[in-house]
């Protein structure tokens, strides 16, 4: 084939006419009064959103990392409590539970999916745990009963992240109402955006979604005769704009993600022979599809991923990323006392992952190139 380029995109979703014209209305009306509130479509957005999830209640924030973190106050984590979460997430995940003064707890994955193991996480639990922080990796379910039945025994409250998993499906259902609740990101390289940055919070748990609603508004406790503060809280809200284009890339979410889940498959179908790369489980109906995970089979080659992806780029221009390096590798983590002791399989997966450049724009004849640049790198590098 002839070398073209195919970048790894910051921009993971689609920002089309119905985005620039909700934005333009939320200022044009705004230029006429002077200001961006009220905001209307803060309840509308989160609204669809919670019905979109299938949960009873959404709470708009201005980041996972936020939504995360009001979980944690929510549950008054504190000094000396536990939370267990997998290695194999991105940064917030476990310094969310940091944050609040506890102790993370690192628990192994399962080798197939990559997502925390239930089975790992019952060996960890202490008298000291109070939270487990699950992910749906890549936007593919984690095992959600196995996690149900540990919190009904235990009665130690999952909070998942769904960063990656707005739209994802758990036996062919909504995640956003299972465990203590849901947490989600509107990042820029999610499959939707609210202009960059956003989150929501999804709950069945009524009181716990208004602990959660009240410390993204100053403690504020709306409805009845009067407008109280009836706890300390903070201005974690998004933007009228934001809740605008929320609103417009909520209604094609699906249609994006199926595009997404077609473009996987069909690498999934190309690589199905290549015996020097694990593919990724689960892509298809039901995953949200956010991220392409490929690793690199390091029992059968004898280079590394970080060689894989440098002659990948050079010579055939195919960008990739790597979505993680272990948790308790950066620097901060490390500082702290955190290591890989108990998780060998996060450990080997996270030295074997490659994000492949898989979106919305993404043609079949691209996946055909990224396939095809695949299999020369490896036999490249094979020959030495």
């Amino acid at each position: 084939m002839k070398i073209r380029e195919i970048p790894f995109l910051a921009l993971g979703g689609v920002i089309a006419q119905d985005d620039i014209d909700a934005t333009n209305k939320v200022i044009s009306a705004a230029a006429k009064g002077g200001n961006f509130f009220p905001m209307p479509e803060e309840n509308d957005f989160q609204n669809a959103f919670a019905g979109h999830e299938g949960a009873e209640n959404a709470i708009a924030v201005n980041s996972c990392g936020t939504a995360l973190d009001c979980c944690m106050m929510a549950l008054e984590i504190k000094e000396g409590d536990e939370v267990i979460t997998t290695p194999l997430t991105f940064v917030c995940s476990a310094g969310t539970a940091i944050g609040q003064g506890a102790k993370v707890v690192f628990a192994d994955i399962d080798e197939t999916t990559m997502n925390l193991n239930p089975v790992k996480v019952r060996e960890k639990i202490t008298n000291w745990t109070k939270a487990i922080i699950a992910v749906h990796f890549t936007g593919l379910a984690c095992n959600i009963d196995g996690f149900d039945k540990i919190a009904a025994e235990t009665g130690i409250p999952v909070i998942y992240d769904a960063a990656h998993a707005v739209g994802t499906k758990y036996q062919g259902s909504p995640i956003g109402g299972r465990g203590k609740a849901t947490c989600y990101s509107f990042q820029s390289n999610k499959n939707m955006t609210c202009l960059g940055e956003g989150g929501a919070v999804t709950t069945n748990d009524p009181e716990f979604g208004e602990k959660v609603r009240q410390l993204k508004t100053f403690g504020y406790v709306y409805g009845g005769p009067s407008l109280r503060v009836a706890s300390i809280g903070f201005n974690y809200r998004m933007t009228k704009p934001q809740y605008a284009v929320g609103l417009t890339q909520l209604a094609k979410i699906d249609a994006i993600i199926k595009v997404r889940q077609q473009r996987m498959v069909q690498l999934n179908n190309l690589l199905a022979d290549v015996s020097e790369v694990i593919l990724p489980a689960g892509h298809g109906p039901g995953h949200g599809s956010h991220l392409y995970v490929l690793r690199l089979n390091t029992d059968k080659v004898a280079f590394t991923t970080e060689e894989f992806r440098k002659r990948l780029l050079e010579k055939y221009k195919v960008g990739t990323a790597k979505h993680y390096p272990p948790v308790w590798s950066w620097e901060a983590f490390a500082d702290l006392g955190y290591n890989g002791e108990g998780c060998p399989l996060a450990a080997k997966a996270c030295a074997q992952v490659i994000s492949m450049p898989i979106f919305p724009g993404t043609r079949e004849e691209d996946v055909e190139y990224i396939a095809w640049a695949v299999k020369e790198t490896l036999a490249d590098l094979k020959r030495g």
